[in-house]
């Protein structure tokens, strides 16, 4: 392969990869990442691109005179949709012939800077917000709605601070779950709440993976089944450490 092309075949794989990694990292489902890396390879004339993608690694190879193959580990993941529309509307520049390598990557660099578009305070205000909005939709009462609200943003904001401080989550979640048990309880018991167990279910809502679950689903009924079956584990998981935590503090309640 002459230089040039070499130079030429990195730069296709660098923004692929960085375009997946994006996408992967917050919230972007398997098929969904493998099918817009090999529109990009694609797009910029790639020789039969190939893709795999999992849960926590990328693999992305070119063929040519010399096969170019590259890993991505996938290490944190969350929840942040505008950056998976990003990504999606670079692509479309890409694939319409709009936007070299070179600036393509500059972009894609830009989006993986990008902050949240909602502040930690907003997402608090919001997670709380939901927590009452879901005890009427449980046929809660208006009057225990302020204690799931006060509840459900305790819990969000503590699995927030539990994993900042312990990369394992399900631990994080476990713990939130718990004490949003025990504040639950403590609020009817003092007399403020009136439904324990409708404000208790509201307050979880914010930690159960829904993203995750819907994601395992599409995954499996696109064929890839290690993603969808591994990240339906970790739905799993994450609703047993959920669950465990709810039932410590029912268990010490009596």
């Amino acid at each position: 392969m002459s230089e040039p092309m070499s130079v030429r075949s990195g730069e296709i794989i660098d923004v692929c990869l960085l375009a997946g990694k994006i996408m992967l990292e917050n919230g972007g489902e398997t098929y969904r990442v493998e099918d817009t890396m090999m529109r990009i390879a694609s797009a910029y004339g790639a020789e039969n691109p190939q893709s795999f993608v999992m849960p926590t690694g990328i693999m992305f190879a070119i063929d040519g005179s010399e096969t170019s193959t590259r890993l991505v580990r996938i290490s944190k993941r969350w929840t942040n949709l505008n950056k998976v529309t990003e990504v999606n509307d670079i692509s479309r520049r890409i694939a319409g012939g709009h936007l070299p390598p070179a600036e393509a990557r500059r972009l894609l660099k830009g989006v993986e800077c990008d902050a949240p578009v909602y502040q930690p305070a907003i997402q608090l205000v919001l997670a709380a917000l939901a927590s009452g909005c879901f005890l009427i939709l449980y046929d809660g009462t208006w009057a225990d709605m302020p204690a799931a609200m006060l509840c459900g943003g305790t819990g969000f904001w503590l699995l927030g601070q539990m994993v900042r401080l312990s990369s394992i989550r399900l631990f994080g979640e476990l713990i939130a779950a718990f004490v949003v048990g025990l504040l639950s309880y403590l609020i009817v018991h003092l007399g403020v709440g009136q439904q324990h167990s409708t404000i208790m279910i509201a307050s979880v809502m914010p930690l159960v993976p829904g993203l995750l679950i819907t994601n395992a689903v599409r995954d499996l009924m696109a064929g890839h089944l290690v993603s969808g079956i591994s990240k339906g584990a970790e739905a799993f998981l994450t609703a047993f450490a959920i669950g465990a935590g709810i039932g410590i503090a029912l268990t010490l309640n009596g």
